[in-house]
């Protein structure tokens, strides 16, 4: 009995961790995307030749990889003003403390132009798949992404 319960573990574990979703979840922060609004939260899947944004089950748009035109990335780092205030109301040290902290949030872009179809959007990315978001987009298209934050001037 034992022997059978291990065999079919064995094969059970592996194929419900392969049988994932393999895309990233992404909010639509602006672009030429008329089927989904700014904020809207969407997946990503970038596949060998291929990017799709998809809203539920719904496709959104799919763009080809050879029709990227440019990718970018960029930050917004901003100071925790608000919370420091609602924690400060509270506790005056800790208040303090929260209001020298950071928060960061993680854009890419992406452009596109297929024959007569042109189009670009901007993607807000978790902190944990913004780099894995480049490393697919980059090697699928070809393209080196941009860095926006090194051209404009910091504050």
């Amino acid at each position: 009995m034992r022997r059978i319960l291990s065999a079919v573990l064995c094969f059970v574990i592996p194929a419900v961790l392969f049988a994932g979703d393999n895309s990233y979840k992404i909010k639509y922060d602006g672009g030429s995307l008329s089927t989904a609004k700014a904020g809207s939260d969407l997946k990503l899947y970038i596949e060998q030749n291929q990017i799709r944004f998809v809203d539920g089950k719904n496709p959104v748009v799919t763009v080809p990889a050879s029709a990227v035109t440019e990718i970018s990335y960029g930050q917004d780092v901003h100071r925790r003003v608000g919370t420091a205030v609602a924690v400060g109301v509270f506790t005056l040290g800790i208040g303090a403390l929260t209001a020298l902290s950071k928060s960061k949030k993680h854009f890419v872009g992406l452009t596109w132009a297929d024959g007569d179809k042109k189009g670009g959007l901007a993607m807000q990315c978790d902190k944990n798949d913004y780099r894995g978001i480049l490393a697919g987009l980059e090697g699928i298209t070809g393209k080196k992404a941009v860095d926006t934050d090194t051209m404009t001037v910091k504050n």
